[in-house]
């Protein structure tokens, strides 16, 4: 009985490591053929192309934000970047919200040509964001020179690092012809910012597959997480949110509560620096983790009121899964010793080869793992990068319930 109740536990624990990784995504792009046979991505329905012409009349006002601490370095390149979009002047107005900057960010921004400069007091990207919605809205009241340019009815944002190829505004806003769209983030591509032995991060290598799952979820609903480098919102269907929640997790699915879409837009294309090294990128997502389980224990992602069926089955799937996956790995890791041990009852012959397999399995991915600091040859690499971030839900778990999440962050080490 003892043996029967470990290998069902171990073969439940492999299954659903298998269904988020792997699974759930095979199951999406079967379901898109039969279901969404002739369904194109918003960006393939309603864009107009980079650098196709179209009529000023058609296209709404835009506001784009960009939320910034201490980006000295990097403002004005950005801001240089947005003014370069291709989209008429006339409906695109540009703010840098200053998180409680130290240095001459705001300067900066102002001589780089922005319309708006807010300069806020610490607190977090999300409350800059927050407060820059607010100051643009419709009779909403500017501290700063910029009242006079259209207030778009459609609010993009935008990281400080983040460089948009200069048809993606247009892009992107185009998804928004959809009425049934609140919510819409284009594709970031992230490149190495370092060549040699410290660039080992192969962020790279899982994000094109992310982005092929979100492509499908988009296809099918709606995305179920979307990224900070560039995304938009109706002004209508923005929601202020708990300061220490991103609108990566939090917008999609509260979009879907209120009846929205959000979707992912492949054309609307951002480039970003990577974290150089898989130990950096480790770090990076521990943090975005601490700020991930408050929105999933107490943000609402857990209750299923205004998913819908299909939308809760991937919520669950691609995201609830996907946090558990560290304590899945180590549970079955844990019976998989066990039963190999004898612990219940022998199992020989092939049960027996089956479970000593699967446990050198998974030491092996381990071993390569650690080997990976020592010999940086690819395999080992993804096999240290899989760990590593297979980890960070757990780590980001453990700091969020020891001493809570900040609103506020430092940039990652090596993305400017």
């Amino acid at each position: 009985m003892l043996r029967t109740a470990l290998e069902v536990v171990f073969w439940l624990s492999c299954a659903l490591i298998v269904w988020t990784q792997l699974g759930y995504a095979l199951a999406l792009a079967a379901l898109a053929r039969v279901l969404a046979p002739s369904r194109v991505a918003p960006s393939q329905a309603v864009a107009v192309s980079a650098g196709a012409p179209a009529a000023t009349g058609t296209l709404p006002a835009v506001t784009l934000i960009v939320a910034a601490h201490d980006e000295a370095g990097s403002i004005a390149t950005k801001v240089a970047d947005a003014l370069a979009q291709d989209y008429p002047r006339e409906l695109l107005q540009v703010v840098v919200a200053c998180d409680g900057c130290e240095d001459d960010t705001a300067d900066r921004a102002r001589a780089a040509g922005a319309d708006v400069v807010l300069e806020l007091p610490r607190g977090g990207k999300i409350r800059a964001q927050d407060a820059a919605v607010r100051a643009t809205a419709p009779g909403g009241t500017l501290p700063v020179a910029g009242a006079e340019r259209a207030r778009g009815e459609i609010v993009a944002f935008s990281d400080a690092n983040a460089l948009w190829e200069p048809g993606a505004l247009r892009v992107l806003v185009a998804a928004f012809a959809d009425r049934r769209v609140g919510y819409a983030c284009g594709q970031v591509r992230f490149v190495q910012a370092a060549a040699g032995r410290g660039a080992t991060n192969q962020e790279g290598l899982y994000w094109r597959y992310e982005l092929w799952v979100r492509a499908l979820e988009s296809r099918l609903r709606s995305i179920t997480a979307g990224n900070g480098a560039i995304y938009a919102t109706r002004r209508s269907s923005y929601v202020e949110v708990d300061p220490v929640m991103g609108h990566d997790l939090m917008f999609p699915f509260n979009m879907v509560k209120r009846g929205w879409r959000a979707v992912y837009v492949p054309g609307a294309l951002a480039v970003e620096r990577m974290v150089p090294s898989i130990e950096g990128e480790f770090a990076r997502k521990r943090r975005m983790m601490s700020h991930t389980w408050p929105i999933v224990v107490r943000g609402g992602m857990l209750s299923p009121r205004g998913y819908g069926v299909g939308y809760g089955l991937m919520i669950l799937s691609h995201r609830v899964l996907r946090y558990a996956t560290p304590a899945l790995h180590t549970v079955a890791l844990a019976a998989n010793v066990v039963l190999v041990a004898g612990v219940g009852g022998s199992s020989g012959g092939t049960a027996g080869a089956v479970y000593v397999l699967t446990l050198a399995l998974q030491l092996a991915i381990l071993a390569a793992a650690a080997l990976a600091a020592r010999i940086p040859a690819r395999p080992l690499l993804v096999a240290r990068y899989y760990v590593l971030t297979t980890a960070s839900p757990a780590a980001g778990l453990w700091d969020w319930l020891r001493h809570g999440t900040a609103a506020s962050w430092e940039a990652a080490e090596g993305t400017r």
